[in-house]
């Protein structure tokens, strides 16, 4: 068993989007690139640097339907958990 350090997150997902370093809109527009070629019900982790991402992912799932089932900030980086609707 390994342990992780504190802030991190164990979760199953089926797919994940690398944002980090990347601004507004592209965290998005990954994330919504990513989910199109998903099955119904999987999940999408995506990992950003960008503060903003909170607001946006929130304002995304409402507008999407897609389930946002989790965000944790870990430092610097903010991970969005989203289950494909």
């Amino acid at each position: 068993m390994t342990s992780e350090p504190t802030g991190m997150i164990l979760e199953e997902y089926d797919r994940e989007v690398d944002a980090r370093g990347l601004a507004c809109p592209l965290p998005i527009l990954r994330a919504k690139k990513a989910l199109a070629e998903m099955q119904s019900g999987q999940i999408l982790k995506i990992v950003c640097t960008d503060r903003g991402s909170v607001r946006d992912f929130q304002a995304f799932a409402k507008q999407t339907g897609n389930d946002l089932l989790r965000q944790v900030t870990a430092e610097t980086e903010y991970v969005h958990f989203l289950r494909r609707r």
